[in-house]
């Protein structure tokens, strides 16, 4: 390289210049030799003296090259053996055959890697490198690593992420957390209390809310007097949701002169969206908690899913007639302005969705406002064939009753529809009506779940009623009398009453003897009530053998499967759990079959020391404390009991969370 570049010849312009200046020198050789003389001379010497520069410009330049060189190959093997990058090379079993020195400080052996198996530095790393990834993350010995696999060359490129991901934790945690604290039931308690009795219970109440916040080190602000502030952190909340919020309970023991515990609802919005959002999430969560009977926290994140805490206590009877009159009058209102009123319950209708129907139509035919029940004659369970039997033997009632089909053709964009007995769009008898109006309104009495029906006009939710057709029947108060309530209607809306109750022993208040003595007054019968629910030997007999395979766990809690290939129904399923709770020293009871759908349901019922209803809702079902129920798709009877006893174990050993 050397020898070649002090071989090179001057560049080509200074060969043109020297050759012009040749050129010249030759003219004047021609007509005067002295100063010919003189002048190639002088052109000699600048030959050579650019031949000399020329010649030092390389040589220099070589120096240079060379110099160069050296340090790069220098820097190179430095770079390789000294640059905060691990390298490894392994063989094609995935042994290492070389790593350079940073990767040792990262090993628990003393001396090197060489020879140890890749999976002994993580687990199942070397099945994560056969994967198609070129790039995964990967903890090692508290380090995290991002690493750039070269499957082609067995090379692997380690980048220390530990800081980075020390930095996105901390931003994780410290992300802010907005939670609006309510205390259910303050004015119900503190309405007959003089001004001492109330400032002491306001004062216990700031008192142990001050010192949780204390304790958990984040900021509370009382806005009201039934109402508090609470912005925290995603690090605070995760330490609250490990206590399973114990506040609840230390809250609930504030007993008032009456005896009433003190209960909260506590919604709460976390992640990354921004304060107005976070709030508008604590305030949507609250009402979700509220919803669902109160003394509960429900946590909603960035992606919308919800999680729910506490929920022990029986929800108590905080309606008014004066909302019921209010909500009377709105859907009044709605009907009025309407075309026609559709009217749907859930699917396989039980006696307490056909009893709202069979209210709300009323309601419609009393406002001179054509109403129609969506009736599935596929979809009938067992529980209701004799009430149905009897609504065909009235031709006028029954005219009123129509199928799916029918429904699309009727409903137009100014059709209310309206639902009763479920809240969720998946449950309702005939889903796509939900898209044809936009007017809708929702009568329900079970605790709200995350899913709902979207942007309905009205709502009437009461967790704390017997049953929807208590709601109805307290609604029918308040409408124009034009249209007297037929025997067969008030006997409808009583049964729903009745078996939603048990015979007015669960979920009973003031306010459902109320109802069932307006319907009585009405013309309700009590005979044909108990016809209605009478049950086939059959399936009394079936009952018994469920009720033969129960076993009890954990001293208080029956658990019925049936056999491999026996279908049950949903009715009989809840009817054997009900038997059960009747059992000398059973709390809760949960029956599990096969159903004729190919799912495995799960009927629970309790007498409200276990909520049965946030058990059920980790097995995607739903309902309320004492009563709920499931179906499983996918799955064994064995595995859906194995699952429940799970789930039942944390619900007791850590409270209950969804």
């Amino acid at each position: 390289m050397q020898e070649f570049q002090r071989k090179q010849p001057l560049s080509l312009h200074l060969w043109v210049m020297y050759v012009v200046a040749a050129v010249l020198v030759g003219f004047i050789w021609y007509f005067q030799w002295v100063p010919g003389l003189i002048m190639t001379l002088i052109l000699a010497a600048a030959i050579y003296y650019s031949i000399r520069s020329e010649r030092k410009l390389v040589d220099a330049t070589q120096k240079y090259i060379e110099t160069l060189s050296h340090r790069v190959k220098r820097v190179g093997e430095e770079a390789l053996l000294e640059m905060p990058i691990g390298i490894i090379l392994f063989n094609e079993e995935y042994i290492i055959e070389w790593a350079n020195p940073y990767m040792n400080r990262f090993s628990d052996e003393e001396d090197t890697l060489v020879g140890m198996s890749l999976n002994d530095l993580s687990d199942d790393f070397a099945s994560r490198i056969k994967e198609n990834d070129d790039d995964i993350w990967m903890d090692m010995n508290g380090y995290q690593f991002q690493i750039a696999i070269r499957k082609d060359d067995r090379l692997l490129y380690f980048f220390d992420r530990t800081e980075q991901a020390h930095i996105q934790t901390r931003y994780e945690n410290e992300q802010t957390t907005i939670a609006i604290i309510y205390l259910d039931n303050y004015e119900e308690i503190t309405q007959n209390m003089d001004d001492t009795l109330k400032s002491q219970l306001n004062s216990k109440v700031t008192s142990v809310l001050n010192s949780w916040s204390t304790d958990y080190g984040f900021y509370l602000k009382r806005t009201s007097q039934d109402r508090f502030l609470a912005v925290l952190t995603k690090d605070t909340l995760d330490q609250l949701e490990k206590s399973k919020f114990d506040i609840l309970d230390e809250v609930r023991e504030l007993n008032a002169e009456q005896n009433v515990p003190v209960t909260l609802s506590i919604g709460i919005g976390a992640g990354d969206n921004t304060l107005p959002e976070l709030g508008e999430m604590a305030q949507s969560s609250l009402d979700l908690a509220l919803g669902r009977g109160g003394d509960q926290v429900a946590i909603k994140d960035n992606l919308g899913k919800v999680r729910f805490y506490g929920g022990r206590t029986n929800p108590m009877e905080k309606r008014t007639r004066v909302r019921a009159r209010v909500i009377s009058h709105a859907l009044k209102e709605l009907v009025r302005e309407s075309d026609n009123v559709i009217i749907m319950g859930h699917k396989a209708p039980d006696m307490d969705a056909f009893g709202a129907a069979i209210g709300i139509l009323n309601i419609a035919r009393a406002n001179d406002v054509d109403g129609y029940i969506v009736f599935d004659s596929n979809d009938v369970d067992t529980g209701v064939h004799r009430l149905v039997d009897a609504l065909k033997q009235d031709d006028d009632l029954w005219g009123y009753f129509i199928d799916p089909d029918e429904s699309e053709a009727l409903v137009t964009s100014r059709s209310l529809i309206v639902v009763v007995d479920t809240h969720k769009p998946g449950m309702v008898a005939h889903e796509k009506l939900l898209n044809k109006t936009d007017y809708k309104v929702v009568i329900d009495h079970h605790r709200r779940a995350e899913e709902f029906i979207e942007n309905p006009t009205l709502v009437y939710m009461e967790p704390y009623a017997s049953s929807t057709a208590e709601l109805v029947t307290e609604l029918l108060e308040y409408q124009p009398q034009k249209l007297k309530l037929k025997m067969l209607e008030a006997t409808a809306l009583l049964s729903g009453i009745i078996v939603d109750t048990k015979s007015f022993t669960l979920r009973t208040g003031s306010r459902t003897f109320d109802a069932a003595s307006y319907l009585r007054s009405k013309g309700a019968d009590t005979v044909l009530v108990q016809r209605f629910m009478k049950e086939d030997l059959d399936l009394y007999i079936k009952r018994g053998k469920l009720i033969e395979r129960a076993e009890i766990y954990s001293n208080s809690i029956a658990i019925a499967k049936g056999s491999p290939g026996e279908i049950y129904g949903g009715v009989l399923l809840a009817q054997t759990a009900d038997t059960l709770l009747t059992m000398s020293g059973i709390n809760a009871s949960f029956v599990i079959s096969e159903r004729d759908d190919g799912r495995i349901g799960i009927s629970a019922r309790s007498l409200g020391d276990v909520n049965v209803q946030v058990i059920m809702e980790k097995m995607n079902g739903g309902g309320h404390l004492t009563n709920a129920a499931t179906q499983i798709e996918d799955t064994t009877i064995d595995d859906a009991e194995a699952l429940l006893k799970d789930i039942l174990e944390e619900y007791f050993t850590g409270g209950e969370t969804e």
